[in-house]
């Protein structure tokens, strides 16, 4: 099988990418618990608005996770097809005569 006939890598991300990514992540975290600590309201509102970002949080990690294993999933599938195209039509002989 030569290179060319290989399925092709979706591209990775950047180290730049991951990097940006990590800081608005901390960034919008941060900047969250900041306002929910100095929020002026009740404590059981402080509570609330803590314990609803942090299920948002892990749900958006949850959902990250699951679509990052469907994309993979996905992908593993293509590339198993493709290597059953290229062995069909590599043993397809046109000349054969039929019988």
């Amino acid at each position: 099988m030569t290179s060319s006939s290989l399925p092709e890598q979706p591209a990775k991300n950047t180290s730049a990418f991951f990097a940006q990514a990590g800081i608005a992540f901390a960034v919008a975290l941060t900047t969250m618990i900041v306002a929910v600590i100095y929020v002026p309201v009740d404590p059981w509102i402080r509570a609330f608005l803590a314990l609803g970002s942090l299920f948002l949080v892990t749900s958006s990690f949850t959902l990250a996770k699951c679509v990052r294993d469907a994309q993979e999933s996905s992908s593993v599938v293509s590339r198993i097809d493709q290597a059953r195209i290229e062995r069909i039509l590599a043993e397809h002989d046109p000349f054969r005569s039929v019988a």
